[in-house]
């Protein structure tokens, strides 16, 4: 028996504090409320959205054995749509992180009339419908076209029809992906260290190079993925102004567009498998510089 006011706990609640200490620790609680239903959700989500029709592309590519799959994505027809897609989405990638950090620069550093004119019509090719886009590019640089034909007169160059009509359309749709990557970047930038390294005599290339560079550089490689991987995919902005020649103006997705109008179903997802297989390794190079990067600069 314990006495009343003892401060003593009493036998029945101590026994309960004994047992519930005791016990194994099951779940830290969380800092988030509702942390693990919203894991939950966002996992099955991820799951029927992404995962699940990359597993069926998969999985119908499959069905035709290695020796299958690898006849179907060696065609010369492939081959060379592979190269047209990859290499041109890569050179409109790396035209646009040299002009996108230029104009995200002029956007950030300067005021002019018509600045938050420029800065809306960057995130045009955005809300612009791409069917829309193709046929506009294939309207202005077509032989007959407003700068076609000047350049058609002038120097003989040839746009439209050509690789380097589709590495035109490329780059007007992936422009905005590095402007309003590195941009954010850039008004974060603090001007101090660039006028204590103008203090200290150093010249405007070298001011550059060792802290703006540094700086922005993986937000630049961000925006030079995020370009590449919409050019490997695009398809509307392409089809207008790129003549659909087999072995030279003909993308992968039009590749795949025309298997699967002549039924054929697995070499469509062969070759399906084969663009994101190449789409994902390079990705992951790129994420895993952009990591590198980061982790040498913050050192």
């Amino acid at each position: 028996m314990v006495a009343a006011g003892s401060g003593a706990v009493p036998a029945g609640r101590e026994n309960a504090v004994t047992i519930r200490a005791s016990l194994p620790l099951l779940r830290k609680p969380s800092v988030l409320p509702g942390f693990g239903l919203t894991l939950g959700f966002t996992l099955s989500y991820l799951g029927f959205i992404v995962l699940l029709p990359l597993a069926a592309l998969i999985f119908k590519s499959s069905g035709l054995g290695w020796s299958g799959f690898w006849a179907a994505v060696t065609t010369p027809r492939v081959l060379a749509a592979f190269q047209v897609s990859f290499g041109l989405s890569f050179a409109a990638a790396l035209t646009n992180a040299v002009f996108g950090f230029l104009v995200a620069w002029v956007l950030v550093r300067y005021d002019f009339p018509g600045k938050r004119l420029v800065d809306a019509l960057v995130d045009l090719p955005f809300a612009l419908p791409t069917a829309v886009a193709g046929i506009a590019l294939s309207a202005l640089y077509a032989p007959n076209g407003w700068i076609g034909r000047p350049l058609d007169e002038l120097f003989g160059l040839k746009v439209a029809f050509t690789p380097l009509g589709i590495a035109i359309a490329l780059t007007f749709i992936g422009l905005p992906f590095v402007v309003r990557t590195v941009q954010p970047i850039l008004q974060d930038l603090p001007p101090e260290e660039e006028e204590a390294a103008a203090s200290l005599g150093a010249s405007r290339l070298q001011t550059f190079g060792g802290i703006i560079l540094p700086a922005i550089l993986p937000a630049l490689v961000t925006g030079f993925a995020l370009s590449f991987a919409r050019g490997v995919g695009e398809y509307g902005s392409v089809i207008f102004i790129a003549g659909n020649m087999p072995g030279l103006t003909e993308i992968l997705p039009l590749l795949i567009v025309i298997k699967l109008e002549q039924y054929d179903y697995a070499g469509a997802a062969a070759v399906g498998t084969a663009m994101l297989g190449v789409s994902f390794v390079m990705l992951l190079i790129l994420n895993l510089l952009q990591q590198w990067m980061r982790s040498r600069h913050a050192r």
